[in-house]
C-alpha cells in the first residue's frame, strides 16, 4: 500500500482552512494492495429562520412568613398560568422548572443574621411554536403578574432535514477535495471506504428584545434572527490507478 507522504506537494500537514482539512490515514479495512487511502475532513452549514422559541417565566413574592409567601405566590401564579393557556400554549409545552422558598436575612455588624421574611418563587418553562405571537405572549405574562422572565432562545423544531442538507454539502466538499488529490497523484477515486460524522453544532445568534412603546397596543419586539446548523464529516477514500 502506498501512502500520501510521497512529495512536498502532498505534505498533508498543510493547513487547508478552518472549514476543511485533509490528511493521509491507514484504516483497518479490506483494501487493494495497490491502494492509497486518503482521509478528508469536511464541514458544512445550513441555515434556517427558527420556528420555535423557549423561555421561562415565573412569579417571585415576599412575605413575613413562609406560608404567606407561598400563598401569595400561588394566587399570582394562577393568573400567569391562565394567561399562558389563553395564549394557546399546549400543556405539553408547559413544564414547571422550579419552586423555591427561601428565608431573607438582615445582616448587621457583630450580630447574628436575622430572618426578616421569606421569598417564594415558581418558574415554568414554555415553548412557543408560533414565533409571530411571542411578543404578545411576553406582554400577557407581564400583565398578569409574571415578574421574572428569561429568554427567549430560538431553535428549529424539525432540525434533521436541515442537518441532512449540511451533510450532503459536506460530502460534496470531501469528494471534490479527494478528486483534487487523486488528480495530483495521477490516480482516480475508486470508492469511499468509510464515513464518520463528528459532533453536530448549531449557532444561535442572540435574540434582540426591546419595548417599542409603553402603549398597551404595542407588542414587545422580538427578532429571531437565523439559526445555523453545522455537520463535520471524516471520509476515507480509496485511490488507485
Amino acid at each position: 500500500m502506498r501512502h500520501l507522504a510521497l512529495a512536498p506537494l502532498l505534505s498533508l500537514s498543510l493547513a487547508l482552512g478552518a472549514s476543511m482539512t485533509a490528511h493521509a490515514q491507514t484504516v483497518p479495512t479490506a483494501v487493494a494492495s495497490d491502494a492509497t487511502l486518503l482521509n478528508v475532513s469536511a464541514q458544512a452549514e445550513a441555515r434556517r429562520v427558527p420556528d420555535v422559541a423557549t423561555l421561562s417565566a415565573g412569579v417571585v413574592t415576599q412575605a413575613v412568613d413562609g406560608n404567606s409567601a407561598m400563598r401569595e405566590n400561588a394566587v399570582q401564579m394562577d393568573k400567569v398560568m391562565a394567561a399562558i393557556k389563553a395564549a394557546g400554549i399546549a400543556e405539553r409545552d408547559i413544564q414547571t422548572s422550579g419552586i423555591n422558598l427561601n428565608p431573607q436575612y438582615r445582616y448587621a455588624e457583630n450580630e447574628a443574621p436575622k430572618i426578616t421574611g421569606y421569598q417564594a418563587s415558581n418558574t415554568v418553562s414554555l415553548k412557543v411554536r408560533d414565533i409571530t405571537k411571542l411578543g404578545k405572549v411576553l406582554d400577557s405574562l407581564a400583565a398578569q403578574g409574571a415578574n421574572q422572565i428569561n429568554g427567549p432562545s430560538f431553535e428549529i423544531d424539525q432540525p434533521e432535514p436541515v442537518y441532512d442538507e449540511a451533510r450532503l454539502a459536506a460530502l460534496k466538499k470531501a469528494q471534490a477535495r479527494a478528486e483534487t488529490y487523486a488528480k495530483a497523484l495521477g490516480l482516480r477515486v475508486r470508492r469511499i471506504v468509510s464515513i464518520s460524522e463528528g459532533g453536530q453544532g448549531g449557532f444561535r445568534p442572540a435574540p434582540m428584545m426591546m419595548m417599542r412603546s409603553a402603549k398597551a397596543e404595542m407588542d414587545t419586539a422580538v427578532s429571531p434572527g437565523e439559526t445555523t446548523l453545522s455537520v463535520n464529516l471524516d471520509v476515507v477514500f480509496e485511490l488507485g490507478r
